[in-house]
């Protein structure tokens, strides 16, 4: 049994990719009917409940005499560097678009992504079991023009009865190409897992030569050396095994214990394999504990998912409102969603997190560049900074193309290019990611009814026009509400965010100012009132008006003194509430 295939499935999110594996694993008869479950794959009960693989999945499975190794490949931008290191990994990709919603922006980032790794295509409609017989033409005709190929060259698929599935699988014998190889001993990394007992347990694709149990081999660029403790396949579980030759997919037991010395796109071998990039967080929040004596939890339950994703980066941090937390980076906005919600379900952990932020690159007078990710250490006196960019691509049907241009002074859009395809646009625009990561999907989902998708990825730093946003109340800076703003944006955010203040913060002895600053001035001011004793009025029998003045006097006296010593606690409640959109 030499022949092999290696292959990807790849899609929009929901549009059925893990139901399409599963039918593949009945079909293969890779996992008994009796051990079957939706979403085989995805290990997460949070990946089974949202619909989305957020952990590539990798299968080795027997079918027709030949080794079938699928990879199931996250579909969310934010893992868009993830699944290029996977294309790289195989020579063949399963495009799949759903016939009931048709071709969306992901579909053709995907599809360039795979076009960029030179990988064979595959096209097929998914979920024809649903859809209409108009829905289900509709996309393969769109399909086939986007492939560049015949309509009858399209498969007809349903991960829920299995129709289709078993001629794909033999279309993808017969289409892919045999593996590739190099010239020299090599292994990429695609993803990994940590085991406690084995260490990091790397995900590979054999380029050349083969590995075995209990010899020595080497990270590449870690530039670590390591004995590998296990060597296996996934079948779909970890199956242990004595030998990985080249062609194969499976995975080595390094013994590392450290998961950041393990990342996607290194080589175990002899030589580096081209393409080589350390995933860098591009969002950035501060995350601290909903009680403030569960930070000692916080911190178990924070290194326990980072031994499984080495992706977002740590470092502590202490505000004076929230106290002890940490400064975490992610790869997106999702990406930062999907850890505070495993920290919910999987350690019972709720987090009160900052705005979200970008890192920033800043030049001081003396024309040194400095990286700026946290907005507090964000420096008054700089002579510039450039802010991080993306291309963002929009797949919208017409009607909804008018909507979606306004958005352009609200988000800073710009480079604005519009390309028809039949009755959809598709737009392309350069967009700052901390516009990015604010409402953007929000505001696209709701001027198109939901019917418009988009896609982005990393493009560059540009100057831009940016300032500090600092907060005080009582004369006590926040630093947890410090964010930096859009210049032009300034006087509003700052008018919104000390309104809101005074709505939420309790009344005390002594009057509060609120006030809004950026460069040394103050842009917005609000003040709540001290709460007054009520002392009585001054009708006919309401007492003494001398002994009433002197008492008003002793309070005023006595609020002053108050205010001299007293300061104000912005409470964790009061932060989750102005952190709300």
């Amino acid at each position: 049994m030499d022949k092999i295939r290696n292959f990807v499935i790849t899609a929009h999110i929901d549009h059925g990719k893990s139901t399409l594996a599963d039918r593949m694993l009945e079909v293969t008869g890779t996992v008994p009917p009796h051990k079957m479950k939706a979403q085989y794959l995805d290990a997460l009960d949070l990946e089974r409940e949202r619909g989305i693989t957020i952990k590539m999945a990798p299968v080795r499975m027997f079918f027709e005499g030949c080794i079938l190794n699928l990879i199931d490949t996250p579909g969310h931008s934010d893992f868009s560097y993830e699944v290029s290191r996977s294309l790289k990994a195989v020579e063949g990709a399963i495009l799949l678009v759903d016939a009931t919603q048709g071709i969306q922006a992901q579909t053709l980032a995907n599809l360039e992504s795979a076009r960029k790794a030179e990988l064979k295509f595959i096209g097929a409609v998914s979920k024809v079991d649903i859809a209409s017989s108009e829905q289900v033409e509709q996309a393969v005709k769109d399909l086939a023009d986007l492939l560049e190929t015949g309509e009858e060259e399209i498969f007809k698929v349903s991960g829920k009865t299995g129709e289709g599935v078993r001629e794909l699988l033999l279309e993808v014998i017969r289409k892919f190409p045999d593996p590739k190889e190099t010239k020299v001993r090599a292994a990429l990394v695609f993803s990994s897992l940590y085991d406690e007992h084995k260490g990091v347990l790397a995900f590979v694709r054999v380029f050349n030569g083969e590995f075995k149990t209990q010899t020595s081999a080497r990270l590449i660029e870690a530039k670590v050396d390591f004995k590998i403790k296990e060597i296996g396949f996934f079948k779909p579980e970890l199956k242990a095994e004595d030998v990985i030759r080249s062609g194969e997919i499976g995975y080595i037991a390094t013994g590392i214990k450290d998961p950041g010395v393990v990342r996607v796109g290194d080589t175990i071998g002899e030589q580096a394999l081209p393409g080589f990039q350390s995933p860098s967080p591009v969002v950035f929040v501060a995350l601290y504990p909903d009680e403030g004596d569960d930070y000692e939890n916080l911190k178990v339950a924070i290194y326990k998912l980072r031994l499984h994703d080495s992706s977002f980066s740590i470092i502590p941090t202490t505000s004076d409102a929230l106290g002890r937390g940490f400064q975490c980076g992610f790869l997106g906005r999702l990406h930062f969603e999907i850890v505070t919600q495993r920290l919910e379900r999987e350690f019972n952990i709720r987090v009160v997190n900052s705005f979200p932020s970008v890192a920033y690159k800043v030049k001081s007078a003396l024309g040194e560049w400095r990286t700026i990710e946290n907005p507090k250490d964000f420096p008054d006196d700089y002579v510039s900074t450039m802010e991080p960019m993306v291309k963002v691509t929009i797949l919208s049907p017409m009607t909804y193309l008018g909507s979606i241009l306004k958005l352009k002074d609200i988000f800073r859009m710009s480079e604005i290019r519009t390309e028809t395809r039949g009755e959809k646009v598709i737009l392309t625009a350069a967009l700052p990611l901390s516009d990015l990561i604010s409402d953007f999907d929000d505001r696209i989902k709701s001027i198109s009814s939901g019917f418009a998708s988009f896609s982005y990825e990393f493009s560059d730093y540009r100057f831009a026009r940016v300032k500090r946003l600092d907060v005080t109340v009582a004369g006590d800076m926040v630093p947890g509400l410090s964010r930096v703003v859009f210049q032009d944006d300034v006087e509003s955010v700052a008018r919104k965010t000390v309104e809101r203040l005074k709505e939420l913060l309790p009344k005390q002895q002594f009057t509060q100012a609120i006030q809004a600053s950026a460069s040394g001035r103050i842009v917005a001011r609000e003040t709540i009132p001290a709460l007054k004793k009520a002392l009585g009025d001054f009708g006919k029998n309401s007492g003494d008006r001398t002994r009433k003045m002197k008492l008003w006097k002793k309070q005023k006296e006595g609020k002053k003194r108050l205010k001299e010593a007293g300061r104000v606690s912005v409470s964790p409640q009061v932060f989750k509430e102005l952190l709300k959109r």
